[in-house]
Parts: C-alpha cells; structure tokens; sequence
C-alpha cells in the first residue's frame, strides 16, 4: 500500500509530473511558434513565385487586355487571390492625386517597386477588411512602374490549418502526459520501496528488534545504504547480545559470593556453627569471597573505565626492567608456597615511556594467572629484550596449558577454559581482557601460545625511548 502523505514517492512523482507537464507546454508552445513561421514562410516563398512567373510574361509597355485575362485565368486556378493593378492612383501611392486609404501600396512601397524589388505584406488590408499575407510583383517599363501583380492569402486559412496542427498536438501532449505520468508512478514506487522497507526495519531496530534486515539484492547507492543498514542492525544486535551476555555474567560471578557470604554469616547469626576453629574457617570463606567480590568490581570499574576512553594514562620515562624487579619480589611468597622458582632475563638498557601504575597491573595480571595455573614445581620465566617493535617482553610458565580452540577468546570477558576450576581457584576472567586494553593503550600488542600440558607464554611488545 502506497502512501502519498509528505511521503518521499509523492515529492518525487509531483515533481516528475511537473516537469513533464512544463516540458510538453513549452514543446508545445515552441512547436506552434515554428509550424507557424515555416508554414508562412512557405506560403511566401510560393507567392513569391507564382507572381515572378506571372511577371516574366510582362516585355514592357502599357498592360494588355491579354495578360489581363491571363492573370484572371491563373486567379481562377490558384488557391491564393490574384490580380493585376494598373490604376495610376494605387501606383502613384496618392500623390499627387487625393489620398486613399484602401491604396494597395504606400509611398515607401512604390518606391521599393520603382527599384525592381517585390514588396511582402502581413497583416489586416483595409481594403480586404481582413488579415491576409500578400506579394507585390513590380511591372516595370524602364523605370515607369506601368502596374503590379499583387497576390495575397487571407491569414484564416493558416490559422485554420495552425488549429488542426495544435488540436493534434495537444491530444498528443496529454496521452504522452498520462503514460508519462504512469511510467513514472511505476518506476518511482519501484525506486522508494527499498526506502520504505528501510524505514520499517528502522522502526522495528528503534522497538528493539534487532534482527530486522533489509533484503535489497540492487548494487546502486540504495542497494549500498541497504547493505550498510543491515551491517549496522547487525552489529547493534551482535552488541546486545554481548550486553546481555555481560549482565548475566556479571550477575552469575557476584551471585556466587554473595550466596557464600549470606550462608555462612547466616549459619554463624544462627549459632548452628559453635565449634571456633569452623567458625574460623568459615570466616576466612567469608573474606575470601568478599576480596573476590571486590577484585571483580574492581575489574569491571577498570574495563568500562576503558570502554569509555576515560582511562588516562599517567606516562613517564623509565626502565622496564627495573619495574619488573621491583613487582615480581611480592609474588615469592606464593611462588614459594608452590614451590615454584623464577627465572628472570633483563635487558636494564630499554627505557619506555609508559604508566609504571598501569603496566604493573599488566604484569600482575598475568603473574597471577602464571602462578594460579602453574602446579607445583613448576617455572615461571620472564625474559626482556630488545625486538624490532621496541622491546618485547616474554612470560613463560609451566602451567597446564590452553588448548589451541580457546587461546583467541582469551581476552574476552569472564571467558574461562576450565570455569569450574576458575571459580574455585578466584579468578574473574576480565585479567586478560584489561591486559589487552592496557597494552593497546601503551601503543604495544600481545600474543599467546600455548601448549597443553607444557605451559603458555605471553609475549607483550611495547616501543621505546630511542
């Protein structure tokens, strides 16, 4: 169903029709003009010539009855008035004799004739009492002008045959309107009905259907907006659905804490657990599960801190290698209860310009999950160098691996390989995907390998003071 209120097809169809309505007026009008002007100017030319034929008959002397009745004779048979004027008044153009307004030739005219030239006329005669188009032919004897042979046709007919031109045109005009218009209505809706179907799936995109697509198969400039508004309600759609996926594992991850924290502080309120050494066990669940709740906050503030490119870096020059002496000393302890030892490969020479804040919860990140996924007797190996990029920096553990499927999603959120044993472990699967945005924030990249069962290593490059 079409709708022509304010709508684009009605704007674009009036306006078609306009142009076709002034076009064919104008040609009209044009047409008119030219058929008119041809068709006198033929009309002369022929008069032209039937007079100068006429008058090759004239050798000089007064007019003879003889060619008198001969051009009485051709009168009889022309379509156009003919006769031969030979009064001395009408050729003298009045003067000297009495003025006459139904004089055939004026004095600028006779003039015109005494020279041998033909004199054209156009327009209302009184003689005649009507329009008419008229030829003086000149009868010259030497230079005394002994008579004219005037010619003339009454202008009506030329209107009439003016009239039939323009009644065939204009029924012409307006068929040519009609199917014009019809085309242009068909072509038109075939135009904007991509437009329209790109407005409904607006609407429905706006409702919060974002599965709305567009099928236009054409590769014009609809066809591209077509395409472009199905990538855009594509990637809305791909984004809602990882908002919603967020919300429910954000809601998942805090859930499990909270369900902690309430059962047992519950269970302690009660008195069901008198027993001081369970209490204390159960307390230290409690604050065990109210860090965890605290680092995913924590983590989330950080990552939509950098969704929103409001995290700004505090840059400072300084030596990478020095930064990683200083941190790694506060992981011993853990390292040390899993008996895990440490090997460290520092290039003290490579200076970067960088947050020393933020590239140290880089290290940590990855430390943590070094250590968390390292069994006992293990290594963790960080090597710093310089590399074609800058530096790169190198962090190798024997943990247990991630298989080949997983690495790629690794920088996703709350993505875990083992999430059961993630959530015993304390882990919140955003570590990697602050990483990512803090390294990209340092204009550096990461890479992951990783082997099943022989370990992962992380290699984080980063430019440098030169």
């Amino acid at each position: 169903m079409i709708s022509f209120s304010d709508s684009l097809f009605k704007k674009l169809w009036l306006t078609v029709t306009a142009t076709i309505l002034i076009t064919v007026l104008y040609s009209f009008f044009l047409s008119y003009l030219f058929y008119e002007k041809l068709y006198v100017d033929i009309v002369e030319e022929s008069l032209m010539a039937e007079g100068n034929r006429l008058a090759s008959d004239y050798k000089g002397g007064p007019l003879t009855d003889e060619m008198r009745q001969q051009v009485e004779w051709y009168n009889e048979k022309s379509e156009s008035e003919v006769f031969l004027v030979s009064n001395p008044k009408e050729l003298s153009a009045c003067l000297p004799y009495s003025i006459d307004y139904e004089t055939l030739i004026g004095q600028e005219e006779r003039e015109q004739l005494l020279e041998g030239e033909p004199v054209l006329k156009s327009g209302f005669e009184e003689r005649f009492g009507r329009k008419i188009l008229a030829v003086a032919i000149p009868l010259l004897d030497n230079s005394r002008l002994e008579g004219i042979i005037y010619l003339y046709v009454p202008l009506a007919k030329i209107s009439e045959l003016t009239v039939d031109f323009s009644f065939l045109w204009l029924i012409g005009g307006v068929v040519f309107i009609v199917i014009a218009a019809y085309l242009g209505f068909k072509m038109l809706h075939r135009l904007t009905r991509p437009l329209a179907a790109m407005k409904q799936a607006a609407e429905k995109v706006s409702d919060g259907d974002y599965s709305a697509r567009v099928d236009i198969q054409s590769n014009d400039e609809i066809g591209e907006l077509a395409k472009a508004f199905n990538h855009m309600s594509e990637s809305v759609q791909k984004e809602d659905e990882k908002k919603r996926e967020f919300l429910a594992d954000v809601s998942h991850e805090l859930r499990t804490p909270i369900s902690y924290i309430k059962g047992y502080s519950e269970a302690m309120e009660a008195g069901i657990i008198k027993d001081p050494e369970e209490r204390n066990k159960y307390l230290k669940l409690i604050n065990r599960e109210s860090a965890r709740m605290v680092k995913i906050v924590e983590d989330l503030l950080d990552l939509s801190r950098l969704d929103a490119e409001e995290y700004k870096l505090v840059k400072s020059p300084f030596s990478l290698a020095q930064l990683i002496d200083d941190f790694i000393i506060k992981y011993e302890p853990a390292m040390n209860e899993k008996h895990i030892s440490l090997s460290l490969d520092l290039d003290p020479d490579i200076i970067i310009n960088g947050d020393e804040g933020r590239l140290e919860q880089i290290f940590q990140n990855i430390i943590d999950n070094s250590i968390r996924y390292t069994e006992k007797d293990g290594m963790i190996s960080i090597r710093l160098n310089k590399h074609s990029f800058g530096c790169k920096v190198e962090i190798q553990d024997t943990g247990i691996g991630i298989p080949d499927e997983d690495i790629a999603k690794l920088t996703d959120r709350f993505y875990r390989v083992n999430k059961a044993r993630s959530r015993a472990d304390g882990g919140t699967g955003l570590g990697l995907a602050i990483v990512d945005k803090l390294v990209k924030l340092h204009n550096g990249k990461m890479e992951i390998a990783s082997e099943l069962g022989k370990g992962t290593t992380i290699k984080l490059y980063f430019p440098v003071i030169k």
